[in-house]
C-alpha cells in the first residue's frame, strides 16, 4: 500500500481511531493539540495499541520526542514543530516524516527536511481552525506537484468527497479529510464511500 494512503483522514480522539481502524482505513493521524509529554505519552500510546496488528497505520501528529519513544513510524509536524524539532534524530528512529506547507516559503523549507510527504493547504476555507492562509484552490495542486516531483502531494482543507476525483486529477496523491467524515451524519457510509473512491483510483 503507499504512504499516505490515498484517503486520509484526521482526527482528535481515540474513539474516532477506533472507529476508522474498524473500518479498515489505511492511514490515520490523531492530531492532539496542547498536551504535555506525560499525557500526549498516554494517548499514543493507547493510539498505537488500538492500531497494533491492523492495516492501519498511526501518524503522530506534532510530538516528535514521544513518537520516538513509543517506537510509532510515523509523525507529521506542521512548519513551527518542524522548527524546533530535531529531524536527524527523528530519522535515526526510522519514522516517516510529512509535513504541512501553507505557502512557497514553507515548501522550500518543508523540502530541505527531505520529507515522506508534503501536505498542502488549506486547498478551501475550513471551519474547523482559523487559518492565517487563504484557501488555495485546486489548480496549486497540479504546480506545486509539478515543482516537487515523486514526492506524495497531500491536500488538505476543507475538501469534500464529492471534490476527490477534481483533486486527485490535479495531482494529488492524497487527500487528508476532517469534517467531512467527523461532521458527516453517517460517518460510517461516508467512509465506505472514501474507500470505495481511492480503490478505483488506484
Amino acid at each position: 500500500m503507499p504512504y499516505p494512503d490515498r484517503f486520509y483522514p484526521v482526527v482528535d480522539t481515540i474513539a474516532w481511531l477506533k472507529r476508522l481502524t474498524a473500518l479498515g482505513v489505511g492511514t490515520v493521524q490523531l492530531r492532539a493539540k496542547d498536551l504535555d509529554d506525560t499525557a500526549a505519552t498516554a494517548l499514543f500510546c493507547e493510539a498505537l495499541a488500538v492500531t497494533a496488528g491492523t492495516s492501519t497505520k498511526l501518524v503522530v501528529n506534532d510530538y516528535w520526542r514521544v513518537a520516538i519513544d513509543l517506537k510509532a513510524q510515523h509523525l507529521h509536524l506542521g512548519q513551527e514543530d518542524l522548527a524546533e524539532a530535531d529531524v536527524a534524530a527523528i530519522r535515526r528512529a526510522g519514522l516517516t516524516l510529512g509535513l504541512s506547507t501553507h505557502d512557497d516559503e514553507e515548501l522550500e523549507t518543508a523540502l530541505r527536511a527531505k520529507p515522506d510527504y508534503i501536505a498542502l493547504g488549506p486547498i478551501f476555507p475550513t471551519t474547523l481552525k482559523s487559518m492565517r492562509f487563504a484557501p488555495q484552490g485546486i489548480p496549486k495542486l497540479t504546480t506545486w506537484k509539478q515543482r516537487i516531483g515523486d514526492i506524495p502531494l497531500v491536500a488538505i482543507g476543507g475538501i469534500k468527497f464529492e471534490q476527490a476525483a477534481e483533486i486527485y486529477a490535479a495531482g494529488a496523491d492524497s487527500i487528508a479529510v476532517v469534517s467531512d467524515v467527523t461532521q458527516n451524519v453517517d460517518p460510517d457510509t461516508r467512509v465506505r464511500a472514501w474507500l470505495g473512491q481511492t480503490a478505483e483510483a488506484a
